[in-house]
């Protein structure tokens, strides 16, 4: 990208030349003339920061734009705004806190920094007076952000839920859809660059933890420590559960639920697989897409939907954030540091206050009284049976059995499943999913 000395231009140090990365160079190269018409501003790549500047790529850099050190972006005098998307916490962190105290507009997509450095680092932002743009950081090329930082400013957020892990989705739709068995599924998702050699953090549910980490602290007020949420991921779903949902009328989905308990004033936090309703319009979000389902106490029901992750989805958000940044380094107006804290909302509901419906799954002895003995650990926990199927085909001497259970505290809900689990009629692990109404 070609330098100017206009002095309507500002210059970048990119730190991260992955797929997003190049995305968004590429990109500035392709709609660099729009948005100089936009903003008002040249946006000039003026740095690269690369582990491994040998390593081949397919776009041609400009010589001596490539650089190793990290310390050549916060140093370097005419550098206006620098660009984290090395992913990770340690050296991320270290870069976007010297940035900040460099007086250096950051923006990043490290979902996972500002869910466990979010509070540490905003204060530093606020007492430089300098800001962080995240856009990318959450549901890819969906402006859920500024959403919910702009255009829901006069509402209270009453709840959100949100399919904001688009390899899980994945993984879940082609069970459902094509009967594979989750690891058939998570090698396909692999195999289509949709996984990564390591998908724990999608799997397992923490990669949308973070995400809802950052949502629920925008629309509550305070930073949410991701000790007190809870997180589960899809590992255990059998092909036998998405059968079972889908008879009864539902789909799983990995949800991240952000909701206000309206009696308490405490926000709740999770993410767990959870059975929708067919007819809910999040349990027709398929693929690698992510959706969030938003209500706010003014403007009712709202849904933001697109790709969650890529290359162009989420350099669109980086971009989107350059040019906010580029508008008020432009104007010389103050602007917001990116997070502004409110003290409406008291603290996380812990999660065994929680309360829902419940589907479970059990594997039992094949003989006569295993369900009056589950039955019973149900009752004695005042925990009411809605409907239970037992399918006809199984295996000599086992047998599964489906209950789908009322309303109850998550943590009488535990209590129940671990009670039962110590029958000696039970043979494996009792799976049990939350059944959201939305």
């Amino acid at each position: 990208m070609a330098d100017s000395n206009n002095n309507n231009t500002l210059k970048i140090g990119l730190a991260g030349f992955g797929n997003v990365g190049a995305g968004v160079y590429k990109n500035l190269l392709k709609n660099g003339a729009l948005l100089r018409e936009r903003t008002g501003q040249n946006l000039i790549i003026h740095r690269i920061v690369v582990r491994d500047p040998d390593k081949p790529r397919d776009i041609d850099l400009p010589a001596g734009i490539v650089s190793t050190r990290l310390d050549d972006l916060v140093k370097d005098d005419e550098i206006d705004i620098v660009i984290e998307l090395i992913g990770g916490t340690d050296y991320a962190f270290d870069l976007v806190k010297s940035a900040l105290e460099n007086g250096k507009t950051v923006i990043t997509g490290n979902k996972a920094l500002l869910a466990e450095h979010g509070k540490e680092l905003f204060a530093i932002a606020d007492r430089e007076k300098t800001p962080i743009y995240f856009e990318a950081a959450v549901a890819g090329g969906i402006p859920i952000i500024k959403t919910v930082q702009e255009s829901l400013v006069g509402n209270s957020i009453e709840s959100m839920a949100g399919i904001i892990n688009g390899t899980s989705n994945y993984i879940l739709g082609r069970m459902s859809d094509a009967g594979l068995a989750y690891e058939e599924a998570l090698n396909e998702a692999q195999q289509l660059g949709y996984a990564e050699a390591d998908p724990a953090l999608d799997v397992n549910g923490w990669d949308a933890a973070h995400k809802a980490i950052i949502l629920a602290s925008l629309s509550y007020g305070s930073w949410v420590r991701s000790e007190d949420i809870f997180v589960e991921g899809i590992e255990k779903i059998s092909l036998a559960d998405i059968r079972v949902a889908s008879d009864l009328g539902y789909t799983i989905k990995l949800l991240a639920i952000i909701r206000l308990d309206t009696e308490s004033g405490n926000i709740e936090v999770r993410v767990q697989p959870s059975l929708i309703p067919k007819n809910h319009i999040l349990a027709s979000v398929n693929g690698v897409f992510n959706a969030i389902f938003v209500r706010g106490d003014i403007v009712g029901e709202t849904l933001f939907y697109g790709s969650g992750a890529g290359q162009d989805p989420t350099s669109s958000s980086v971009i989107s954030d350059l040019a906010d940044a580029a508008a008020h380094l432009g104007s010389g107006a103050a602007s917001r540091t990116g997070f502004v804290p409110h003290g409406l909302y008291g603290h996380p509901l812990p999660i065994d206050e929680s309360i829902s419906q419940y589907y479970l799954r059990l594997s039992v002895d094949d003989q006569p009284g295993v369900l009056a003995r589950i039955s019973g650990i149900l009752g004695e926990h005042h925990i009411g049976i809605s409907s239970m199927i037992q399918p006809e085909e199984h295996c000599e001497g086992a047998a599964s059995i489906f209950l789908m259970l009322y309303f109850a505290p998550f943590g009488t809900m535990k209590k129940a499943v671990a009670q039962i689990a110590e029958l000696d009629c039970i043979q494996d692990e009792p799976i049990l999913m939350r059944v959201e109404s939305l």
